[in-house]
């Protein structure tokens, strides 16, 4: 299996946008309290200008009982409407720690109830078993690997790019 560290370099600032979607078949994995929350090697990824890549986990592959709905939605111009979750594994919870589209847009129908997670928010997350680092800034939830280049948005100074 190939770690994240033995995939060619990416440069943020040559995804596109509109985002890409693609499939990864790396392990990709969160985990909270000690427990295994998901663990996958069907996940989807989406690659936008300046971001880290944001990992979608289908449902199936989710620990059973560690999502409850949460309050709030937010809108990307992108892939619709998402709605929140909250995450609770090993006695930990987290609210508003994960997301999805219950009806994403037709570009992104493929993401339909996959989870992604905020790194920040989790014990670890793992691509290739690899952790990864959360991207910056408390909106954007990107997993940065060490094989991205160049300046991943979410700073301060960078929100708004």
């Amino acid at each position: 299996m190939r770690t994240v560290s033995e995939l060619l370099a990416e440069d943020v600032q040559a995804y596109p946008r509109p985002p890409a979607l693609d499939r990864i078949v790396l392990p990709v994995e969160v985990i909270l309290g000690g427990e295994m929350v998901a663990r996958t090697t069907r996940a989807l990824r989406v690659c936008e200008t300046h971001h880290a890549p944001t990992y979608y986990i289908p449902p199936e592959d989710i620990a059973p009982g560690a999502l409850s709905e949460a309050a709030g939605s937010s809108y990307c111009e992108w892939k619709g409407s998402a709605r929140y979750w909250t995450v609770a594994a090993g006695g930990q919870t987290r609210r508003h720690a994960a997301w999805s589209y219950p009806s994403p847009t037709p570009a992104f129908a493929a993401l339909k109830d996959h989870m992604a997670f905020y790194p920040g928010l989790m014990e670890a997350c793992r691509v290739g078993g690899v952790d990864v680092t959360p991207q910056p800034g408390d909106f954007y939830g990107g997993w940065v690997t060490p094989n991205l280049l160049g300046t991943v948005k979410g700073a301060p100074e960078t929100r708004w790019w």
